[in-house]
């Protein structure tokens, strides 16, 4: 059990050591590693890890590390002094360097392994050994893990080197998909959606690795050239990264039984879980059983909650395995992501995704990962039959419940104090046939026009319009009549401003982030910075000059464009 976290505040992070004496690994002094781990972390090559919670890792700094950007908002929030992320000896931390950090920080990182699920099935094949046991984080490594302003923080290194679950790999993240994570984490923030967060990216100078990706104007589906890349290191922070999939992993070792800690080690996982991310919501006292149903409770709250959100803002995730969805029910791993444009059920920004991860498959695919996660709990209450079916229930609640936050959040959207089945059914009929912007339209709706000439900025000229552009524009006056009439009873402009507390007016769109990392490859921050700035204020109106360049429809050049429409992976 966790001691209880202070309530004092901090005004103040200035140095590295400053921060050092905040420092609380919890994670390493509470759960069990790896026995054959090495105390020094040099661990470096691909192995079958048996047992225990964590791998003790030294991270591989990059070279001639040079500073691209910080978040200002996270900085702030923790009280840390901006010029801190520019100073050498946290430069060097956060580019993967532990060697000289100031005590009590510690001198070695941890790498966790997980299961795999895909859509609720479990896979060992992707495993190098094909036994579960080399899965894990491949190049993702934590140095740090503090309680800061009275808040349990964990910063993790993306990028930071091989592991012993790197199953061949050079642990490496490009800056390609580093700005990309960077910026949407921070811009998902901004919008309201529960996220991991961005602290800090540096790039290497000197140092370079080959990836398969696109060519320039490139239609393929998949990368036609192998092109040399900046290697990157970006700093993510998030209370804790328990993923599902990492539940999965004990719960599997525990229903075959496969060494004789197998169903304490799964205990020390859930409850560590428990009190990194739910010690506000479940009371410490209960009994293992009990804390274990009021889990997934709230799990299956979080979740629900997080899946309406992503498709309020038209988020998709793209692969959203079970060892993509984190157990505090937050967005993680920013890998093939991508946001809506063109209004699309089926839109999907990962060649390799499939429809079972599209846009408005999503709460679908939420389903299946909270049905895996509650097969991890099951080997706790096996001695409890009772609270097996209490645990059976919640997990058959699924349905119905995100059924309910969908409806919430669509009635919000569209500023109804009730979600109305049939108006909702027509919309999603016209979206699909005129088309439409999706971000853009219901900014557009947000202003409570007169008439559909403000909706038309949304419009893309589509084909179906264009065969009866009368026909469209009387089903479309027709339906704004309709939503008009089932609106709240209140000013226009009372309506007005709450559909845009819901409706973003900007979007991370991915042909917006591509000459931006594409001019960071040259050594030009600029644009990134720019972006982050915009970006992290996603419903103000900004200034025109904003307004012009990143509240527009999808340039036509950009459609079916490799590397921009669509990505095969982002390593």
């Amino acid at each position: 059990m966790l001691k209880p976290i202070p309530r004092e505040t901090l005004t103040n992070v200035a140095t590295l050591g400053d921060l050092a004496t905040l420092a609380n690994y919890s994670l390493m002094d509470t759960l069990n590693c790896d026995p054959e781990g090495r105390a020094n972390g040099a661990d470096h090559a691909p192995r079958q890890v048996f047992s225990g919670h964590y791998v003790p890792v030294n991270p591989t700094p990059i070279e001639n590390p040079e500073y691209v950007a910080h978040s200002k908002n996270l900085f702030r929030e923790l009280g840390f002094a901006d010029s801190m992320a520019q100073s050498a000896d946290f430069v060097r931390m956060f580019s993967g360097d532990l060697s000289n950090v100031p005590e009590p920080m510690r001198s070695v990182g941890w790498a966790c392994g997980y299961a795999l699920s895909i859509y609720g099935t479990e896979y060992t094949q992707q495993c190098p050994f094909h036994t579960g046991n080399g899965y894990g984080d491949g190049r993702a490594i934590s140095v740090f893990e503090a309680v800061i302003n009275g808040r349990r923080w964990e910063m993790q290194l993306k990028g930071g080197g091989r592991t012993p679950y790197c199953r061949g790999a050079d642990g490496r993240a490009v800056l390609r998909s580093s700005v990309r994570e960077f910026l949407a984490q921070e811009h998902m923030h901004a919008l309201g959606v529960p996220t991991s967060r961005s602290l800090s990216l540096y790039v290497s100078k000197t140092e370079r690795v080959r990836r398969p990706w696109y060519s320039e104007g490139s239609h393929s589906r998949d990368p036609d050239i192998l092109i040399s890349e900046p290697v990157a290191i970006s700093t993510r922070v998030a209370p804790s990264f328990i993923r599902v999939g990492q539940l999965e992993l004990f719960g599997r070792r525990a229903r075959k039984q496969e060494h004789p800690q197998a169903m304490e080690e799964l205990e020390k996982i859930v409850l560590h879980l428990i009190d990194r991310e739910y010690a506000d919501v479940i009371d410490q006292k209960l009994t293992t059983p009990e804390k274990v149903l009021l889990l997934a409770r709230e799990f299956l709250s979080r979740l629900t909650s997080l899946v309406a959100n992503w498709i309020r803002v038209g988020y998709c995730q793209g692969n959203f395995n079970s060892d993509n969805c984190a157990a505090g029910g937050f967005t993680l791993d920013y890998g093939p992501f991508g946001f809506c444009e063109v209004f699309d059920p089926h839109y999907q920004p990962w060649t390799g995704g499939g429809h079972h991860f599209a846009f408005l498959n999503q709460p679908v695919a939420a389903e299946r990962n909270f049905h895996m996660f509650c097969v991890a709990l099951r080997p706790l209450l096996a001695t409890h039959p009772h609270t097996l079916g209490q645990l059976d229930e919640i997990r058959s609640d699924f349905p119905k419940e995100m059924q309910a936050q969908m409806e919430k959040m669509w009635a919000a959207k569209l500023g109804l104090g009730a979600f109305n089945t049939a108006l909702f059914s027509e919309l999603v009929t016209l979206m699909e046939h005129t088309p439409v912007d999706y971000t853009m339209f219901f900014r557009e709706l947000s202003t409570v026009p007169d008439d559909i000439g403000p909706l038309k900025k949304s419009f893309y000229k589509g084909s179906a319009y264009g065969a009866d552009p009368e026909g469209m524009d009387k089903r479309w006056s027709e339906w704004l009549t309709n939503w008009k009439s089932l609106t709240q009873p209140s000013s226009r402009e009372e309506l007005s401003r709450q559909m845009k507390l819901v409706n973003p007016k900007y979007s991370l769109r991915e042909w917006l982030v591509v000459p931006a990392y594409q001019q960071a490859a040259a050594g030009n921050y600029s644009l990134i910075r720019e972006l982050q700035e915009v970006m992290t204020q996603p419903y103000a109106e900004q200034t025109k000059d904003v307004e012009g360049k990143y509240y527009r429809l999808k340039p036509s050049e950009f459609f079916e464009l490799g590397g921009s429409s669509h990505l095969s992976c982002s390593s």
